[in-house]
């Protein structure tokens, strides 16, 4: 399904209910990447919590779930046969190869690929590859959408804390 080429949320009131799922997940898909933005790498890495939480952690978790969540729960397809890590606190570690251009790339391309996973399903289809069982791709894009929005607050935070410090 293309991306709704709206640009105000009150343009996505009438589309139908899929479309505005999808351009709600889409915005904050958007914006968690583009936290990055105009970053320096050092600052990106830059811990300013007691956590692991970093703003490249940040986007680089949320390509952990975009796996997990449209790649494992979509073709049930284990954590390794993906490639990404068993549990989701080590999907903040960053290794010397991540810079922001590529834990952005690699997040565009999760979405992506996320985007394709799903288009033939409906919001009432089954997924079968999640641990809990079977799960509505409703479910999915709720729980997707409430993780993507507590990070977008996260990178807001931290983002303010690093360009007033």
């Amino acid at each position: 399904m293309p991306r709704p080429a709206t640009t105000s949320m009150d343009d996505w009131i009438a589309l139908p209910l899929r479309a505005q799922f999808d351009a709600f997940l889409d915005q904050h898909r958007d914006l968690l990447n583009a936290c990055l933005d105009d970053l320096t790498e050092e600052q990106a890495r830059r811990s300013l919590v007691a956590s692991k939480t970093t703003l490249l952690g940040l986007v680089k978790h949320a390509t952990f779930v975009e796996r997990v969540w449209f790649d494992e729960a979509v073709t049930g397809r284990s954590r390794a046969e993906i490639g990404i890590p068993a549990g989701p606190d080590e999907s903040f570690d960053l290794d010397d190869g991540d810079t922001v251009a590529s834990v952005q790339r690699a997040h565009a391309e999760a979405c992506e690929s996320s985007r394709r996973a799903v288009a033939g399903l409906g919001l009432d289809d089954l997924v079968h590859g999640n641990r809990r069982g079977p799960l509505p791709l409703r479910w999915v894009y709720l729980h997707v959408l409430r993780e993507l929005a507590q990070h977008c607050g996260h990178a807001d935070i931290l983002r303010e804390q690093l360009l007033r410090g």
